[in-house]
């Protein structure tokens, strides 16, 4: 009675493990799929922020800034010689 019992356990446990290991299998290539996904996704972050910030290299130079201040909004450099500094000294001011 107990052999017939064993291996009776024996027939149930070996296809739920098969089924748990094929369960297992899918999970895990389902899994690898979406890491796939994720590194392109990823990826293509890594490209945009790439190309931003050489946008922001290249906007943010000072002879562009230069040439929009002079030629777009008509401002010129000041010359150090024109350039009056006011010194304050003293410890309280009453504005």
């Amino acid at each position: 009675m107990k052999r017939y019992l064993l291996l009776y356990l024996a027939a149930l446990t070996i296809p739920l493990f098969l089924a748990f290991n094929i369960r297992q299998s899918n999970r895990y290539i389902a899994l690898k799929q979406e890491i796939r996904r994720l590194e392109e996704v990823q990826a293509d972050w890594v490209e945009s922020n790439k190309r931003l910030i050489a946008g922001i290299a290249l906007l943010s130079s000072p002879e562009r800034i230069e040439h929009i201040a002079q030629n777009e909004l008509g401002l010129n450099k000041i010359k150090p010689e024109d350039v009056l500094q006011i010194k304050i000294e003293g410890g309280r001011h009453d504005f």
